[in-house]
Order: structure tokens, then sequence, then C-alpha cells
């Protein structure tokens, strides 16, 4: 059994499942609709570029969390399921999920966007595991801070050598499926690494090392 790994946003679908939540915030008039889009916009950028600060965004990224019920979340979720991630779901990557469970290989997803937003998507999508950013909880509520490593560029890596150490499973014969160069620490480590509709700086990246370039969209 090999290891499959996947980047989600801008790979396994259609945008940024970050991204889209916050908008989704913002449409359902949940939050102060100009200053977070604004503030939503102005990280994504940076997101883009490499420069993010994850701790200064998770900081504004989970403040929401904490503002509601669990339960209100929830069915805030669904809608958003149904609303902004279903329409972006790419049936390439399907194929690509089917096409590695049908060679018995072991399906993991690994983002930087928090398990809130992503595990649903995860289920959606019928892998066999996730590794997210984890929002902390205490007394069945959201704190606003973050369990753990940030799963964001080295963190990733850090989370996924904790991962292997606790279920016995290795990288040897490992795919890992990206959009960004933010994932270069863990493109790097596996034995396949494909870029996804890689992001420039990934792309020259990839095809300067041979790597396998894929179009997914």
């Amino acid at each position: 059994m090999s290891l499959a790994i996947f980047d989600l946003d801008n790979t396994l679908i259609g945008g940024d499942s970050d991204h889209a939540w916050g908008e989704f915030l913002c449409k359902k008039g949940i939050v102060d609709t100009e200053e977070y889009r604004r503030a939503n916009d102005y990280f994504y950028e940076q997101y883009k570029s490499g420069g993010l600060d994850i701790h200064e965004y998770l900081n504004f990224a989970l403040l929401p969390l904490t503002q509601h019920e669990v339960s209100q979340l929830k069915t805030w979720h669904d809608e958003f399921m149904r609303e902004m991630i279903e329409p972006i779901m790419l049936p390439k990557a399907d194929a690509l999920l089917k096409k590695h469970r049908e060679q018995g290989d072991f399906l993991l997803i690994i983002t930087a966007t928090n398990s809130f937003v992503t595990q649903p998507i995860a289920e959606r999508l019928g892998v066999d595991a996730i590794l997210a950013t984890d929002p902390e909880m205490k007394d069945g509520a959201y704190t606003g801070h973050v369990a753990g490593t940030p799963c964001f560029q080295h963190g990733k890596v850090e989370r996924l050598h904790s991962w292997l150490a606790d279920t016995g499973h290795s990288l040897k014969d490992s795919y890992f499926y990206s959009d960004s160069h933010n994932d270069l620490p863990l493109l790097e480590l596996v034995d396949h690494p494909v870029a996804v509709n890689p992001d420039e700086i990934l792309d020259e990246h990839a095809q300067k090392q041979g790597w396998e370039v894929l179009d997914l969209r």
C-alpha cells in the first residue's frame, strides 16, 4: 500500500475552501462584510505570494468560530457545502482519487485550512484520513486558538512525520499532489511529487525538477 497525499484547496477542489468560508460568512451577514472581506482577501494574497504569517491569519480566521454555538456553526457549514463547495468539485479529481483507491493506496489529505472547514469536505471526497490545522476546543466550544502545530509549509512535514510515527505508514513510493509553492517542503519529501494546476513559482520549480504536472480543471 502506497501513501497518496493530496493538498485540498485548488488541488482536489477548484477553489480555496478557507477563503470561500470567509466569503460565505460575508454573504450571510454573519460578520462585518466590508471589514472581513478586506482582511480575508489580504490574507489570501499573502498566502499566494508565500508571505503569510500563519499565526496572524489564524487569529483572524478562527475568531468567528468562538462567537457562535457549535450547533449553529454546523448548520451554516451544511449550507456552505451546498452553496460554495459542491459547485467547485472537480470530476478529474474524483477520478484521480478513484485511481489511487483502486490501486489499494491510502488516501490522505493534508491541508493548512482548519479542520472545521475541511473535515466535511474530506468526508465528501471519501479519503481515508485528513491532517489539517486543528482549532482548539474547550468545554465544547472553540477558543480561537490552535491545538498543536499549524499544518502549513514546514508544519505539514512536521505533522506528517508525527502521523507516520503514530500510524506505521511509510513514505516509500509515496505521492503528493499540490498546486502551491507553499508545499515545496512536502513535495520534496515524497517519491512522486506532482504539481496540480500549479502557481507560477511551483510550475517553474516542477519544470526544472522534471516533476509531473497535472491539470485537474
